[in-house]
């Protein structure tokens, strides 16, 4: 929240009234005689399940569960209070669309003129006022929590509900610039990452796709040795032994691309762009200066200069040559590997570098463009739901 508005909620005058005063709770139940929650509900929303039913969820708006509305009688524009739960207790939430009741949460009532903004600032507001005076022990019963007290603003001694609507469309609008801002810092930072302007394709770029998805790449066989001039096996050291530093230490293992430690021993140091295969298969690019364990080898070629675009191509080919191939019983080295194959697109029967490159930066660009898009998507979702 920005300075704006935490000074006029410092400079509001403020009430206090009873939960009670200004709502009531509902008695929705379930119509069945007998409830079977294998048949009864759903986690999937569904056109059969669709009603959203609370319970003690903490999270996710306090909805875990969806039920038939044949079966469940519901309400819509209501608070959902959770008043059972080792942790959510407590909790309240916004229910402005159609839902029902499961069990250990309960739905109250506004007895004022009721709006989805005024829904959430009150929703904030009970919690505030409740959740850590109930817990497992004490159950957040409506019998105790409607004697509970919340703090308003007022206007001329009423409930000031302009200053609450306004505050809240202000605080949407808020979020909506962060989202906005989000988004243009991750694309930046995605191009930089990248060394890309922007992630539009050009021709070249769309013609290699197409021409990948067509089958239309000629393929040829190269072994790795063949690629690299260089295949080393790591240096075995200890945990125990690695001393604290900034040199990335790549081991066996998918987290974090492989980087268990940073150190300083004066171990052997590989350069940047080499691609590392451990003992299970898995395989990195690596564009930073590193050390590695036994249990990975390196491949990069010093006489090439190979670009960053055609290691990421030669990291994916030899990733999925070797897929599957190796495990705990059956451990790879890089002395094992020196004559395996990939599949490599040629021209004049050498490998084709300018189209790896190529086809590497559409990749790049696609997944960019998701990214993008998917952000865009976030933001016009969070643009409607302030706007219903």
């Amino acid at each position: 929240m920005d300075a704006l508005l935490n000074d006029k909620l410092q400079n509001v005058e403020w009430g206090e009234f009873k939960i009670g005063d200004l709502f009531e709770k509902l008695d929705l139940v379930f119509k069945k005689a007998k409830f079977d929650k294998l048949l009864d509900v759903s986690k999937v929303r569904t056109d059969e399940f669709n009603i959203p039913l609370v319970n003690a969820k903490n999270g996710d708006n306090g909805i875990m569960y969806y039920g038939r509305s044949s079966d469940f009688e519901s309400a819509e524009m209501t608070i959902d209070i959770v008043n059972d739960g080792a942790v959510s207790t407590g909790n309240v939430y916004a229910q402005p669309q159609r839902t029902g009741v499961l069990y250990n949460a309960y739905l109250i009532n506004p007895k004022f003129e009721k709006t989805e903004k005024l829904l959430h600032f009150f929703a904030t507001t009970i919690q505030k006022s409740i959740k850590l005076k109930f817990g497992y022990e004490n159950k957040a019963s409506w019998e105790k929590v409607k004697n509970e007290e919340i703090r308003l603003p007022i206007k001329n001694g009423e409930i000031d509900f302009e200053f609450m609507e306004n505050f809240i469309a202000e605080l949407e609008a808020e979020r909506i610039a962060e989202l906005e801002a989000e988004r243009i810092a991750e694309l930046e930072a995605y191009l930089h990452l990248t060394g890309l302007k922007n992630y539009t394709l050009t021709d070249e770029e769309q013609q290699a796709l197409d021409n990948f998805n067509l089958g239309k790449f000629q393929l040829a066989e190269f072994t790795y040795e063949s690629i690299f001039n260089k295949i080393i096996q790591g240096r075995r050291l200890r945990k125990e032994d690695q001393i604290a530093g900034n040199i990335p230490f790549v081991m066996a293992g998918v987290t974090n691309t492989g980087v268990v430690n940073y150190i300083s021993n004066p171990v052997a140091s590989f350069p940047k762009n080499s691609i590392t295969i451990d003992i299970f298969g898995n395989t990195f690019y690596r564009n930073y200066p590193f050390g590695a364990g036994d249990d990975t080898g390196v491949y990069w070629n010093d006489d090439k200069n190979y670009s960053k675009e055609t290691m990421l191509f030669f990291a994916s080919v030899m990733s999925k040559s070797i897929s599957g191939k190796f495990s705990y019983g059956k451990k790879l080295r890089s002395s094992q590997s020196i004559n395996f194959k990939i599949h490599l697109p040629t021209k004049t029967n050498q490998p084709d570098y300018k189209l790896m490159e190529t086809f590497i930066s559409a990749i790049q660009k696609l997944v960019i463009k998701d990214v993008v898009l998917y952000a865009d998507k976030k933001i016009a979702a969070t643009k409607i739901v302030v706007n219903r």
